[in-house]
């Protein structure tokens, strides 16, 4: 069964910090373009909606997927990690047959 990818309460928690930061609510668009080291690479950024985005929406915050990415992020998990390396949100992909160190391009 092919599922829409799946927010988590600590990515929706970190979009809500980063609004409070701003002091403006601004939606966070996950997509999938062509290119990277792996073939694929994910475009993460504060956006505004667009007519065939899905949203997904939790306390008024809100995450975007176009629907040419929809499903390449298929039963994904769009998170937000905090590392020693560093702190961003990372996609927990199971189409991606392999992907680089970084975790931001991928190949399926």
């Amino acid at each position: 069964m092919i599922l829409p990818p799946r927010v988590t309460d600590r990515a929706f928690a970190r979009l809500a910090e980063i609004a409070e930061d701003a002091g403006e609510v601004k939606a966070l668009r996950v997509a999938v373009d062509g290119g990277g080291c792996s073939g694929f690479q994910y475009d993460i950024r504060l956006d505004d909606p667009a007519a065939d985005d899905t949203v997904f929406e939790k306390d008024g915050m809100k995450v975007l997927v176009d629907a040419i990415s929809m499903p390449f992020l298929a039963n994904a998990v769009i998170d937000y990690s905090e590392e020693l390396i560093g702190a961003r949100f990372t996609i927990e992909n199971p189409n991606a047959s392999s992907s680089c160190g970084c975790g931001i391009s991928f190949s399926m």
